[in-house]
């Protein structure tokens, strides 16, 4: 980047379009969008500033600020690790290298999930992450009983901090999928929903460098066909859920016909799969029959 620390103080409007070459330099796809919304951060301003103040001065300490973090980010650390959120849903979610970005793609699974979801039902949300899914549904559904599991400490430890942040209450367990969740007539759930680990390991390597060297591994790796996640939850999730009871995946683009057929194997019924706004099938929905 061409430095502009060593001055006292430069423009708003300088210090933006030297962050902007530099990450259209590194290739970053959104350079300019980036740029911007790195500089609101340092600056505590709106996307209006640059337009109406963009002449004013900002001193060495916020030019240096800036500058370390236009570097992470052409070195293809995500955006929304530098910033610390993202939205989702229409609502904020804090979110660090402990997690998983919550994509756009998995609103397809909380509105499908919503339309399942009546007001005191009990959900429980499988491999949670950010909690950003079973937060979601508690924010625009009413007195919802939710637990949300995790294998990952950490990612708990986000989770609950964004549940403390969007005040709902959760029991969140630490668990490896159903096995630290009690088998009881009194602790079934209406509803299970799950975005898993579903990329295959043989394709992790392939992926961009801001998902394989910064999101978790853990949340990303589903074994040599992707759909071992698949094959674990839905051999036990009838043990789990009430007869009449939902099952809800965010799944692969090329996935849903072999987890349709998974879980007509097991029980389940109804079985409907849900397209993205990109066309592709990005969530598989089923009723527990059995």
């Amino acid at each position: 980047m061409m430095s502009v620390a060593g001055k006292q103080m430069c423009s708003y409007r300088d210090l933006y379009k030297s962050g902007e070459t530099r990450l259209k330099a590194a290739g970053i796809a959104e350079s300019s969008l980036d740029a911007r919304l790195l500089l609101e951060f340092v600056m505590g301003t709106d996307r209006n500033y640059l337009l109406a103040h963009g002449e004013e001065p900002v001193d060495s300490f916020h030019i240096r600020a800036y500058e370390e973090l236009i570097e992470l980010r052409a070195a293809h650390t995500p955006l929304q690790y530098l910033t610390g959120v993202q939205e989702f849903m229409g609502l904020i979610f804090a979110v660090d290298e402990r997690v998983l970005i919550p994509r756009q793609d998995t609103e397809c699974l909380v509105e499908e999930a919503m339309i399942e979801t009546a007001d005191g039902m009990r959900v429980l949300d499988l491999c949670t992450g950010s909690g950003c899914i079973i937060i979601s549904l508690m924010k625009y559904k009413n007195e919802i009983a939710a637990t949300a599991v995790d294998i990952s400490p950490d990612a708990l430890a986000v989770a609950k901090k964004n549940a403390d942040i969007h005040q709902v209450s959760v029991n969140f367990v630490e668990s490896d999928l159903f096995a630290g969740l009690p088998v009881s007539e009194t602790a079934l759930f209406d509803v299970i929903v799950s975005n898993p680990p579903y990329i295959k390991t043989a394709v992790i390597e392939t992926l961009s460098g801001e998902v394989k060297e910064h999101e978790p591994r853990l949340a990303l790796d589903a074994a040599d066909d992707g759909l071992y996640f698949y094959r674990k939850i839905i051999s036990a999730a009838g043990e789990y859920l009430v007869r009449g009871g939902k099952l809800l995946f965010e799944i692969g683009y090329d996935q849903g016909k072999q987890v349709c057929k998974l879980m007509e194997e097991h029980g389940f019924a109804d079985i409907r799969t849900v397209k993205d706004l990109a066309g592709l099938d990005r969530v598989v929905c089923g009723t527990y029959r059995k």
